[in-house]
């Protein structure tokens, strides 16, 4: 009975997580192998908790704050963590070292900065491309991390472009995206949800529309890449 009530549990706690992912994340993680499942959405909850703090209403201060707490949660043992709270319970099965996804947070904090400038910007794709990075290793993925890197890089310029709204920022972004390859995404199995997150932005950006899922085209496009990889 104990093993049916876990089991009970964790699918809610499951359930929980993926409701806050939009839907072309829900997607994207449909094609992650069993073993890494887990371990990529704590990334994708993270990523979207994170988001969330940061497009409260609330003063900047608080959001710091909040995300502080976030910072110092990775920095401890899991051991020490706070119950009941579905995406530490989450995460505390990471299966590598949770500093790495401090950079993640770090990221985020620079856009509560009063000025988002080239720095700032490296110091955002750095926290999205080691966080991705963090995952490969985490699942065992022996391959090269630069195609990781930069797969993650160029999805969180796309997904920076549709976020922001003062002009000389945006600029910024859109200044970068245009430098980026977006080249097809080499990646291994492990990391297929990435693949598939990478070829949408790449269709959207093609498009030049910030909706990732507009039609059937955009369901062919990920069923391809996440069934083949290419």
């Amino acid at each position: 009975m104990t093993q049916v009530n876990d089991h009970g549990t964790r699918a809610a706690m499951t359930e929980a997580l993926l409701d806050t992912l939009p839907l072309s994340h829900r997607l994207a993680l449909s094609y992650a192998p069993a073993r890494a499942r887990d371990t990529v959405l704590g990334l994708m909850a993270l990523d979207m908790r994170l988001a969330g703090i940061l497009a409260g209403d609330g003063e900047p201060m608080i959001a710091q704050i909040k995300l502080a707490w976030w910072r110092d949660r990775l920095s401890e043992d899991t051991s020490d963590w706070p119950t009941g709270e579905p995406l530490l319970a989450l995460l505390s099965t990471f299966p590598g070292d949770l500093k790495r996804l401090i950079p993640l947070v770090d990221g985020y904090e620079t856009l509560l900065g009063e000025a988002f400038d080239r720095p700032a910007l490296a110091t955002y794709l750095r926290g999205k491309s080691q966080a991705w990075a963090a995952v490969a290793d985490g699942v065992g993925d022996d391959s090269t991390l630069a195609p990781v890197e930069q797969a993650a890089k160029e999805v969180a310029l796309h997904d920076l472009a549709n976020r922001l709204s003062e002009e000389s920022e945006l600029a910024l972004v859109k200044q970068s995206l245009q430098k980026q390859l977006w080249r097809r995404a080499a990646l291994s199995r492990s990391m297929r949800s990435l693949a598939v997150l990478h070829a949408l932005c790449k269709r959207a950006r093609n498009k030049d529309q910030a909706e990732l899922l507009d039609g059937p085209g955009a369901m062919i496009a990920a069923m391809r890449v996440g069934i083949t990889g290419r």
